[in-house]
């Protein structure tokens, strides 16, 4: 099993400050003006997110993370990431709107073309666990407040996804703001998402 090695991660847009604090956690300090999106609906295209990431060739793993952070600027975000490409790539995490909103929210972005769903959770909500497993080029996204109960967020596809993925942590503030975000707890195991009759 591939292990996620702050030693041996790649960057993408490194952010303005990184800090290792352990083995298994590290702080980074969003730059204002960065983000990742692909055309749907608002017709820009955005390409310079932060995004820490390992590639991978393993096709059935579960991929776990905590994610803690301050933002307070609109749009602020942070979660995790596949990253194949600029027109092919998956985020999630939640959204900072305003002092009483904050969407969890994930985008799948296929061939060029991003979606996007999202629930209002609240923006006193500053920490969230994600769980991402693999089964090849399908994805199981869930989410926890508290790391032992998770919620299914959504099952999604990749096109680009038959052989390696790059797979990692992800951070931006597409406006003005500027934000630390945390990112712990990080662990990869066996893929706990089984068919029905497995």
């Amino acid at each position: 099993m591939f292990k996620f090695d702050f030693d041996d991660i790649k960057w993408l847009n490194k952010p303005l400050e990184i800090e290792k604090i352990n083995d298994n956690s590290i702080r980074i300090k969003t730059t204002p003006g960065t983000d990742l999106w692909q055309k749907t609906y608002y017709g820009f295209m955005r390409d310079n997110a932060h995004i820490l990431y390992v590639s991978t060739s393993e096709k059935f793993f579960t991929f776990n993370v905590k994610v803690e952070f301050n933002s307070s600027e609109l749009f602020d975000q942070t979660g995790v990431v596949i990253y194949q490409d600029s027109n092919n790539w998956f985020k999630s995490g939640i959204e900072y709107h305003n002092n009483a909103e904050a969407w969890l929210g994930s985008v799948v972005t296929n061939n060029g073309y991003s979606d996007w769903a999202t629930t209002n959770i609240g923006a006193f909500i500053k920490s969230m666990w994600y769980r991402l497993s693999r089964r090849e080029n399908d994805f199981l996204l869930e989410n926890s407040y508290d790391g032992i109960n998770y919620q299914q967020m959504r099952i999604f596809h990749l096109f680009k996804a038959d052989d390696a993925i790059n797979i990692g942590l992800i951070a931006c503030s597409p406006t003005n703001g500027s934000f630390d975000a945390t990112f712990s707890n990080i662990k990869v195991t066996n893929c706990i998402w089984k068919l029905e009759n497995e």
